[in-house]
């Protein structure tokens, strides 16, 4: 009896810390990269640009739709088939890897390569529709990054997976999505020290140039006023 209640008493333990430690999980990744949605206006030739830091071999899933200012309800009404949205995304490298024309509602999906910034542009086909001519556009964007890019409903029905078993998934792909976090922060810690070295090396070998200057100056203001006491005779 006594040796069943502890029994019972350790996987009761047990649990809790498992418990406890799969919440501190989902609290930390709670905190990385999650979607977010926002909406911009853009006129008939601006561009709208956007900075994300993504770690490297993350998938992001950007969704948008537009809507076009009505002058005569002075409200913003959906887009019309015609008006699309070119969208160009470039790396930490500047190199393109997405550039594409859709439409005036979309959907696209790129895996950075590269870990750290990249860049999320859009603008307007208006100068191919008149009826957008000097008009606004209203954008709303929604991006996501990393395993929230995961529809997890649809991979429970695919792989025919229990409450349980999808909870581990999530689970798993979290603490994969925190691993490559930390790696990306790693990776900036690196670039932040070599580019302070750098720095410091460059200041150091300045503050050697300034000394030798001020030095060579002295030199030669000494032997000027010596040259010229000697000419007028005062020495």
């Amino acid at each position: 009896m006594l040796a069943a209640a502890a029994i019972r008493v350790l996987l009761g333990f047990s649990f809790k810390m498992l418990a406890a430690a799969a919440i501190r999980v989902l609290l930390v990744a709670a905190f990385i990269h999650p979607s977010y949605a926002l909406y911009f206006h853009i006129g008939e030739t601006e561009k709208k640009c956007f900075i994300e830091e993504i770690p490297d071999e993350t998938m992001v899933i950007g969704k948008y739709r537009t809507q076009l200012w009505d002058k005569q309800t002075n409200s913003y009404l959906p887009s019309t088939p015609g008006l699309g949205m070119h969208v160009e995304i470039k790396d930490p490298d500047t190199k393109v890897i997405l550039s594409r024309q859709y439409g005036s509602d979309g959907r696209f999906t790129f895996t950075s390569h590269t870990p750290g910034e990249h860049k999320i542009c859009l603008h307007s086909n208006s100068t191919k529709m008149a009826l957008f001519a000097g008009g606004k556009l209203r954008v709303h964007l929604d991006i996501q990054v990393g395993e929230h890019t995961n529809n997890y409903p649809e991979i429970a029905a695919k792989d025919k997976l229990t409450e349980l078993q999808l909870r581990a998934r999530q689970l798993l792909d979290q603490v994969e999505q925190i691993q490559k976090e930390q790696n990306y922060q790693r990776y900036r810690e690196e670039r932040f020290r070599m580019t302070s070295e750098s720095t410091n090396q460059r200041v150091l070998w300045w503050s050697i140039a300034q000394t030798v200057i001020l030095i060579v100056t002295g030199i030669w203001q000494m032997k000027h006023l010596k040259s010229f006491f000697e000419a007028k005779k005062l020495v």
